[in-house]
């Protein structure tokens, strides 16, 4: 007998829902279709579905992206990032708590406390025609932030390769739900040819045909629920053997337009809006933002920053403010409004010589124009760089506090956690370093705006 089986998988969604209707509907009147034909089939979702850079995933702390999950009948999903870093250790130990599918991610467990129910290494799934599917996941390696947020990381691959070796005499068939990049992906597969299909995401990679490494068949459906993957298998139950592996991808943009997509969208940012007009300080005056200047507000995060950290300085672009602060009542959602990145304060100690040729850096000017993506930044373009505390006089000077900087003496510098990931700043990787987590900027911004009234 040969058996077809499909499953449908999606990646890196980030909250955005523009596709998310007609994807589903697809889906299901697929799935329903190879029901009638006899066929199995399954969904998956490979992580980062959620982003609270959204309004309604910020207002839920993701359970709204569970409920949709949900209402689609996943079968399976594995966690991304924005699932594990930038969710607080009981928003996160609690998201699943009314999945209806099942959690894989075979790489985090507590530091401290009990190991939530819905979290597990592995799972194995069955047709109706007694075919086993053992389902293996893992997450990308942010050891630094899972620390601080009192979660455990284990290498990746290393899970995976072990999870894979208690379950491949177990299954017909095994696959990965793997959020680690393309690059990751294709040395697991050298490393664990056992594995045969590995569902891809994080580095937000399209392979419309999907890609074969040591006869493993790697995917990935870029971002944004722009595409929604398709995986045929055809297994011979004669053999035991898996005859066929075939990828497609589908353009969502391309599908039909259901009825009530704009409505969807607008009740899900209601819902979001509503949840966060809960009132948290009042200001007497507007603060401005610019993006290529400095700027009231800019002033007034500085402050805040400076105030949270107690660091020397602090130096930050003027791009992340994507409105103003306006006078009188601010709410929860003003703010978020403002500064909607999933972005956490870093303190980094540089000794006066080190900070000097970082402000020199800072000057770059092909930075303002930049249009900036990932890193946790969700505006438009980078803006400004802008340094608080410190500057460089006429005699090319870099003065901290208004004093000149001893060029041996270590210094606070608090400024955004992506410049720390080697981009913008290289020697920031290997400087000694503290991440606030699991706060993010309108937290910082919030609670000194609280305190000032």
């Amino acid at each position: 007998m040969l058996e077809t089986i499909h499953i449908f998988h999606t990646n890196d969604i980030h909250s955005h829902f523009e596709y998310w209707q007609r994807m589903q509907e697809f889906i299901k009147t697929q799935r329903l279709e190879f029901s009638r034909a006899g066929e199995p089939s399954f969904l998956f979702d490979i992580g980062d579905h959620l982003d609270r850079s959204n309004i309604y995933s910020e207002a839920t702390l993701g359970k709204g992206n569970v409920r949709l999950l949900n209402d689609a009948e996943y079968d399976v999903v594995t966690i991304g990032n924005n699932e594990g870093i930038t969710l607080a250790y009981e928003e996160l130990h609690e998201l699943y708590n009314e999945a209806n599918f099942e959690v894989v991610v075979g790489n985090i467990e507590p530091m401290t406390g009990s190991r939530p129910e819905w979290l597990k290494p592995h799972t194995i799934l069955q047709t109706k025609y007694g075919t086993k599917i053992g389902v293996i996941g893992a997450t990308a390696f942010f050891d630094v932030f899972y620390k601080e947020l009192n979660w455990h990381i284990t290498e990746p691959r290393e899970a995976l390769v072990h999870s894979a070796n208690l379950l491949k005499e177990q299954v017909d068939i095994l696959v990965c739900l793997s959020h680690l990049g393309l690059s990751e992906d294709e040395l697991l597969a050298d490393e664990c040819p056992s594995i045969d299909v590995i569902f891809g995401s994080h580095t937000h990679h399209l392979l419309e045909e999907g890609k074969v490494v040591n006869n493993v068949l790697l995917t990935g459906c870029g971002k944004f629920g722009m595409y929604t993957g398709h995986l045929t298998l055809q297994f011979d139950h004669t053999t035991r053997t898996l005859l066929k592996k075939k990828e497609e991808v589908i353009e969502n943009a391309i599908l039909p337009e259901t009825e009530g997509e704009a409505l969807f969208q607008a009740k899900l940012t209601e819902q979001g809006k509503q949840l966060l007009q809960t009132p948290i300080f009042q200001t007497n005056k507007n603060y401005n933002k610019e993006w290529f200047h400095y700027s009231q507000l800019a002033k007034f995060f500085a402050e805040a920053v400076l105030d949270f950290t107690k660091a020397d300085c602090t130096m930050f672009n003027a791009g992340i403010f994507l409105d103003c602060l306006k006078k009188g009542t601010i709410t929860n959602y003003d703010i978020h409004k403002i500064l909607p990145h999933p972005i956490n304060i870093c303190v980094i100690e540089l000794s006066g010589k080190e900070l000097k040729e970082v402000y020199l850096q800072a000057q770059n000017e092909k930075w303002p124009l930049l249009e900036l993506k990932g890193l946790g930044f969700r505006g438009s373009i980078f803006g400004k760089m802008l340094t608080y505390e410190f500057s460089m006089n006429k005699q090319r000077e870099l003065l901290v506090n208004n004093e000149v900087v001893d060029i041996e003496k270590n210094y606070k510098l608090a400024t955004l956690d992506m410049f720390t990931f080697g981009y913008f700043f290289p020697n920031f990787k290997y400087a000694k370093k503290k991440y606030f987590l699991p706060l993010f900027l309108r937290d910082i911004l919030i609670e000194y705006g609280k305190r000032l009234v």
